[in-house]
Order: C-alpha cells, then sequence, then structure tokens
C-alpha cells in the first residue's frame, strides 16, 4: 500500500506496484510452487542471455545508448519482474535471488570467451554491456557484486571496443 502511494506521488520505489497488483491478481492461492517457478524464470533468463551474442541486431550502438534490437530493455524488465515476482511469492529473498541470477548470467556469458566460432558471437562484448546495465539498474544489485562474479576488465574492453566499432 505504501509503494503505490509513493508511486502515484512519483517517487522511486524498488518494486513496481502496479505490477505487484496486477501479479497478485493471477496468483493462484493453493499453488505453492510458485516460488520455485519464478526461480527458474529467472534462471532461464540468465541462461539465455548469451543466446543475444549470436543475434545480429544486438549490437551496441554508443550514439543512442543502446542495442540495435532493443535487449537494453531487458535490464529494466529483469530487475521489475524479479521484484514483483519475489515480493510476492517469496520470503523476502529478492537480493540474494537476483545475486543468484547474476552469477549464473555472468558464467554463461564468460563461456562465450571460450566460442571457437567468433563470428557467432559476434556481439559478445555488447551483451556484456547488457549484464552491467541490468547491475546499474537494479535497487538490488551493486558493481561490488558484479565485480565479485564478472571481471571488470571485460566490461572495460567491451565499452572501449563497442565505442571505437561506432566511430569508424
Amino acid at each position: 500500500m505504501v509503494s503505490e502511494l509513493a508511486s502515484a506521488a512519483g517517487l522511486p520505489c524498488s518494486i513496481d506496484p502496479i505490477l505487484v497488483q496486477v501479479l497478485r491478481i493471477q496468483k493462484n492461492e493453493t499453488a505453492d510452487s510458485e516460488y520455485d517457478i519464478a526461480c527458474l524464470l529467472m534462471v532461464f533468463v540468465a541462461v539465455s542471455i548469451p543466446k543475444l551474442a549470436r543475434a545480429e541486431n544486438s549490437f551496441f550502438k554508443a550514439s543512442v545508448e543502446g542495442h540495435l534490437n532493443n535487449c537494453h530493455c531487458l535490464a529494466k524488465a529483469v530487475n521489475q519482474m524479479a521484484g514483483a515476482l519475489f515480493y510476492l511469492h517469496g520470503p523476502g529473498d529478492t537480493e540474494q535471488r537476483l545475486q543468484e541470477f547474476l552469477a549464473l548470467a555472468s558464467s554463461s556469458l564468460l563461456r562465450l570467451g571460450q566460442e571457437s566460432e567468433k563470428e557467432a558471437v559476434r556481439n559478445r562484448e555488447s551483451v556484456y554491456l547488457l549484464l552491467d546495465k541490468i547491475v546499474q539498474e537494479s535497487p538490488f544489485l551493486t558493481m561490488d557484486l558484479l565485480e565479485s562474479c564478472f571481471p571488470y576488465a571485460l566490461l572495460r574492453n567491451a565499452y572501449n571496443s563497442v565505442y571505437k566499432q561506432t566511430v569508424k
């Protein structure tokens, strides 16, 4: 209720009260497995992020500060959905679940560097920036957590590479 009032007044909230309200309507009172389903959804998203590196339009365009296929919008979606789902279905452990999400997404992205076919993952650096954007947009994650599971040197090189390609 407080979040709804704060949102109506224009104050930022870590959890979207309207999304929570919509999900609450859809909530099945008898299902105990909704928390497990929410966790599995976050795992699915985390391990699917590297697939974006194979997409041709996943290139980050520095002039608009976004990806050509709008995958940068996933950062907001991941944070809002995780906040709302774990607020409704979880024991208040949103931060821990997003930390697990970050660890899974990081390890999945780090495996991209081991791909032998470089043409298949030509937008790897652009997808690295998506991981950085997820952390920047999150009220639950910090850069310290990102640096603990994903080398900052890779992010710095990704920004450098993407901005150099934009200049050409």
